[in-house]
């Protein structure tokens, strides 16, 4: 029996929040980032569809659970504990969804950031939530909070407030996602006393479901070809009407268990999961393959560049190169060409000459999606016209 669908622009959180409390038990599917003339049923259990395009820039419709995103929910409950959670992140992100279910399976109220991320209001929204319940002999609940690496950037920035640095120590786990974290922000983070975790996973597996490299007690991984592959309870149902992107991307195995195809690739050592970018973010320079997901990495760990995002351009003599792109501030303080000239070697040592980047550009900021991670499409193509 279908179930009805219906399409929200998330612009109340609270609203949105018991919505999901009736979606969770059976009463209409939320719809996210749904637009006219999208099917007005579901199957039935769904409880939230997320229209999102990915890290592929192709536009998909994720059918999730109530099931599925409740069974993300305690796994992470199990890994991390159990709380009250902020929510700095879009609602309509799988993030900051997962920010509300698991707020709702605990049985707590989750503390909203309202208006545009900042230092400041993160602090304040934290402090709201250090002072003692009215309720008689409840204490401080402990804290959790999920976020992206830009965003804890933002707060390190800051980092000479003490309001800012109390905020960050006041979490028993900072989850962080949505693309790779760079070293030196990890770094700076645990040196002021904030303990963070590093979640991987997407809108197909109910948001992170391996942190620290360590998938979930109900999650198992695998690589198949190169490719990672995951396994567990908090899968999505697959995409909706795309029967053939659901069957290309959510496989069965010959025990019948059910696998999606992450387009990941990564490999697992003494149980540790290592993710070394997309299949498809891959570029070919002078005849060799070259992953720009290494590249990015590499490059982020070099003082001044940890946001810097790597895209490809046509070369007239390689077929294609990269390209860095990186917001100014600690980048003032070395010359443009002295960045570049580090980041090349950097790449050169750990893959090769080949693998060099053609050229940084510096902008006073990248440009965004509403969940706070790069917008590379639109920074491919500002490069694209600049070179």
């Amino acid at each position: 029996m279908p179930t009805e669908l219906r399409p929200t622009d998330a612009e109340d959180p609270k609203a949105l929040l018991e919505a999901l409390r009736h979606a969770l038990e059976g009463g209409p599917a939320l719809g996210f980032g749904m637009v006219g003339g999208e099917p007005e049923a579901v199957p039935d259990g769904t409880a939230v569809v997320i229209a999102t395009s990915g890290s592929t820039g192709i536009p998909k419709r994720v059918v999730l659970s109530g099931e599925a995103l409740r069974a993300g929910a305690e796994a992470t409950a199990a890994r991390i504990g159990s709380g009250r959670w902020l929510l700095a992140l879009p609602a309509t992100y799988v993030a900051g969804l997962q920010v509300l279910v698991r707020s709702v399976v605990a049985g707590t109220e989750p503390a909203i950031l309202e208006g545009r991320f900042s230092a400041e209001a993160f602090a304040a929204a934290t402090l709201s939530m250090l002072r003692p319940s009215a309720v008689a002999g409840a204490g401080i609940p402990d804290l959790y909070t999920s976020l992206v690496p830009a965003q804890l950037a933002t707060l390190l920035e800051a980092e000479d407030s003490v309001a800012v640095r109390a905020a960050l120590q006041a979490y028993r786990a900072i989850l962080v996602g949505g693309q790779a974290l760079p070293e030196p922000l990890r770094d700076r983070a645990a040196a002021l006393g904030a303990r963070l975790v590093r979640t991987y996973g997407s809108s197909e597996t109910s948001g992170g479901c391996v942190y620290d490299g360590v998938p979930l007690d109900t999650v198992a991984v695998r690589v198949v070809d190169g490719e990672l592959r995951i396994a567990g309870p908090m899968l999505a149902d697959g995409y909706l009407g795309d029967d053939e992107l659901t069957a290309r991307t959510f496989t069965r195995d010959e025990h019948g268990i059910r696998w999606y195809r992450t387009g990941d690739l990564g490999l697992i050592e003494d149980g540790i999961v290592r993710v070394h970018g997309r299949a498809d973010n891959v570029i070919v320079s002078g005849g060799i393959n070259i992953s720009l997901d290494r590249v990015e990495r590499i490059v982020r760990r070099i003082p001044g560049l940890s946001g810097a995002v790597v895209v490809a351009v046509d070369d007239a003599r390689w077929g294609e190169a990269s390209v860095i792109v990186a917001p100014r501030g600690e980048a003032l303080r070395r010359s443009e060409a002295e960045q570049l000239a580090h980041a090349r070697d950097a790449v050169a040592e750990e893959l090769g000459k080949h693998a060099r980047p053609a050229r940084l550009i510096l902008v006073d900021e990248l440009d965004t999606l509403s969940s706070g991670k790069p917008d590379r499409e639109s920074i491919r193509r500002a490069v694209a016209e600049l070179h």
